[in-house]
């Protein structure tokens, strides 16, 4: 183990010596500067030192052609400073490759989703979409409040509120169960700190009974020979997209006129009453041969997946443009409140978990219960 004074000549001169595979070359200054020669000719700087444990460590430095001696003097002082304040730099180096990237964390959210949502695939899918292009090849702690800040910024130029809210708790819970997990680098959640964009999300829009007929006008003319019989059976029964499409010929009772439901949005089992409108107009579908589904795909016999195009193409024709299809859930309630169908009646049909989902149709309540009292004073004037 020679001891000598290393400097840029000597570094640049030493040979491993004759009949060894390697010598190491201590800088005699006690800092643990070694430069290491092998018999193949390469030499390597590292720094030697001893844990608070008393272990011995090494940690590399650099090959001797790829770093200057200057600089590799500079960090090994640099490290030597580290372990003589309690630091042990190979123990922090080792913890560091340790660190996963976004892409890992991403896979391990994705499972543990699975494992408790009823749709995990929106994860899945908004991980694939916006969170792993930007993220997924960054370990976690180089992940940072301040560009996570300004992603966010950028992407509010681009898509709806709602949506990039969506982005910043979606990255914010990855987050969070790595660090319920005790995954290194997520000691710091870089979304926690960053404040939720404030934004207006109420969007209301109800068809007049005008745009329902142009609506079903389109929809019977569609492709999908299915997408008339939907449009008309959401309007008439208030009930969800999904809970529709999935819908089976046995959760129809016509005896009973009900639409049984067994795994609402909510959690809970509903029964939906159909009218004498809703039955006809499912008497009228077709039943496929060995399928369950009341509005199958014909060609699949399984439920529809997407109606996207579709519903595009009728709207667009029915000059709707602005109608979403979650919409022909909010004209339902719409209709049956001007029709003077109480708030508390409605909630219980369209399956609200509570009362201040079904509040936001109380603005049409008070139209109706205006024209009420509008009709009793015209009585009250003309009686007189």
């Amino acid at each position: 183990m020679p001891r000598v004074k290393l400097d840029s000549a000597f570094c640049a001169a030493a040979e491993c010596q004759s009949g060894k595979k390697k010598t190491d070359y201590w800088d005699k200054d006690g800092s643990g500067f070694v430069l290491e020669t092998r018999a193949t000719g390469g030499k390597t700087y590292y720094l030697r030192y001893i844990e608070a444990n008393g272990r011995q460590r090494q940690l590399k430095i650099g090959r001797w052609q790829d770093i200057t001696f200057a600089a590799a003097k500079k960090k090994a002082q640099q490290l030597k400073s580290q372990v003589v304040l309690g630091g042990d730099p190979l123990g922090q180096k080792k913890r560091k490759r340790l660190v996963p990237t976004y892409a890992q964390l991403a896979q391990q959210h994705i499972d543990h989703d699975k494992s408790c949502l009823k749709r995990p695939e929106n994860t899945e899918a908004v991980m694939n979409t916006h969170l792993l292009p930007k993220w997924g090849r960054k370990r976690l702690d180089e992940i940072k409040q301040q560009d996570v800040a300004k992603w966010l910024a950028q992407l509010r130029e681009e898509y709806a509120p709602a949506t990039v809210e969506k982005l910043r708790m979606m990255l914010g819970r990855s987050f969070e169960l790595a660090r319920r997990w005790g995954l290194p680098g997520a000691e710091i959640n870089p979304v926690r700190g960053i404040p939720r964009f404030k934004f207006d999300n109420a969007r209301q829009r109800f068809l007049t009974a005008k745009e329902v007929e142009k609506l079903l006008y389109h929809a019977d003319r569609s492709a999908n020979k299915r997408l008339g019989a939907i449009v008309r059976l959401l309007l008439l029964t208030g009930a969800r997209k999904t809970e529709l499409l999935q819908a089976e010929w046995n959760h129809i009772d016509l005896e009973r006129r009900v639409f049984f439901v067994p795994d609402s949005k909510t959690g809970k089992a509903r029964h939906v009453p159909l009218s004498g409108e809703a039955i006809r107009v499912i008497e009228g579908l077709p039943r496929l041969r060995d399928c369950k589904f009341m509005l199958a795909n014909p060609r699949t016999r399984k439920p529809y997946t997407d109606l996207k195009h579709p519903f595009d193409t009728a709207r667009r024709k029915a000059r709707v443009h602005d109608l979403r299809i979650h919409d022909l859930r909010h004209s339902a309630a719409s209709f049956m409140i001007n029709a003077g169908i109480d708030l508390f009646t409605v909630g219980r049909i369209l399956g609200h978990a509570d009362h201040q989902s079904t509040m936001r149709y109380s603005h049409l309540a008070n139209d109706t219960l205006l024209a009420a009292v509008e009709a009793g004073a015209a009585k009250m004037v003309g009686g007189a």
